[in-house]
């Protein structure tokens, strides 16, 4: 039996967030010691790089859902990764903090650019009881992404001398553009462009609203979306995963040594075990929303990422601390992989992006607090336990929120 190809667009999906979130985002804290070494770039500089390339992300990740509702999501994402290349490549030339920074808010541009659309897009090619899984598998790239860089970058940093950390960026510009082609040549907006109706459907729904090629104008998107009163309940839920995620995951190796006296190599082997299981995390909770329905499976979710901090918090021995890693590491795409699912139920397909591209805004303020809190509470009580003990009560609040979300149809 032929499989569908709506299996092809779930594992393209994969490979753009492997280039878009792996290498495009995620890889700068690999390549960021020798790279302030060599522009001699002080640690606020270091930061604000950082800053800027989250801010880019955002800038896109709102307007690039309503662009791929109006210009299909192959065409955006194929631009998105082409610039994210180029501005990768062009990070290696670096010769100051401003050119730099510049390099990084393009790329953030790109990856938001290209990430929301392809975290969307499985809206169109599965029905509601598969869409859960088509979403997850996506995010497969993810671990598999930080995995290749972990493996590929440290090569080039420790094998071309003071100027490694720039073959490191030629080498992933080089991966993302080249990959950019790849992408496009496999990847399909709906179902109807090959014939097909969505997986999971009765062959009679082939030309179901899912594969309607009509465009839509941004504005009109924006009105339709913003309309839609699930959409703010889930930005709701998903501004408080962005608060608390980020406080274990920021402060997870100044925790772990500086305040639990664990070694680098130690902490770093902790941190790689949080990045294997991390891989199937998207495909093991696509599944269960798929099963459970949105609601209870962000709400299974968010009680599982409470009890991970409340470990890193209080289970501070070896065993203790490698559990919390696992159960991390195993819900970390959770939440954002049911909410993807859960905001092309409510909107449709045609309007998924948009839809994503929304509740991605509150994610984004979520995640612009919780590291600043967290430190305040570190800075005010000396430790960390407090900051996770509040991560751990605002996923609790998310686990509530979500029973508010929509019953399954």
């Amino acid at each position: 039996m032929k499989r569908h190809y709506a299996w092809v667009i779930a594992w393209t999906g994969a490979l753009v967030v492997l280039l878009a979130h792996g290498f495009g985002r995620m890889s700068y804290s690999v390549i960021l010691p020798p790279m302030k070494d060599g522009l001699a770039l002080t640690y606020t500089q270091v930061g604000l790089i950082g800053t800027g390339n989250f801010i880019g992300y955002l800038c896109l990740a709102v307007i690039g859902g309503f662009l791929a509702a109006r210009f299909g999501a192959r065409n955006i994402i194929f631009v998105s990764l082409l610039i994210m290349g180029v501005c990768l490549f062009l990070t290696g030339l670096s010769g100051s903090f401003a050119f730099a920074f510049a390099m990084r808010f393009i790329t953030g541009m790109g990856n938001g650019g290209s990430y929301i659309p392809v975290m969307a897009l499985p809206a169109a090619w599965f029905v509601v009881r598969k869409r859960g899984l088509g979403t997850g598998i996506a995010t497969v790239g993810t671990g598999m992404g930080l995995s290749l860089a972990g493996i590929i970058l440290p090569y080039f940093i420790a094998n071309y001398g003071h100027e490694g950390w720039r073959y490191a960026w030629y080498a992933m510009g080089i991966i993302v553009f080249v990959g950019s082609f790849v992408v496009y040549a496999l990847e399909r907006n709906t179902p109807a462009e090959k014939g097909l109706s969505m997986y999971g459907s009765a062959g009679d729904e082939k030309n179901s609203q899912m594969d309607r090629q009509g465009g839509v104008s941004i504005l009109s998107a924006w009105h339709d979306v913003m309309k839609e009163r699930e959409v703010w309940k889930l930005g709701g839920v998903y501004l408080m995963y962005g608060f608390s995620y980020i406080i274990y995951l920021t402060f997870f190796i100044a925790y772990l040594t500086r305040e639990i006296g664990l070694s680098e190599k130690t902490a770093g082997w902790m941190f790689a075990t949080l990045g294997l299981c991390s891989i199937s995390s998207g495909v093991l909770w696509g599944s269960v929303s798929d099963f459970f329905g949105r609601r209870f499976g962000s709400m299974y979710a968010y009680v599982v990422l409470a009890l991970s901090y409340l470990m890193f918090a209080f289970w501070t021995d070896l065993p203790g601390l490698y559990i919390s890693c696992i159960v991390y590491g195993f819900s970390i795409s959770s939440i954002p992989v049911i909410l993807a699912a859960a905001a092309g139920d409510a909107v449709g397909p045609k309007l998924a992006p948009a839809g994503l591209g929304c509740i991605t805004l509150f994610f984004a303020i979520g995640q612009a607090f919780g590291p600043a809190v967290a430190g305040y509470i570190k800075d005010v009580t000396g430790s960390f336990t407090g900051a996770f003990i509040l991560s751990s009560a605002v996923s609790l609040a998310g686990a509530l929120a979500s029973l508010f979300l929509k019953k399954r149809a």
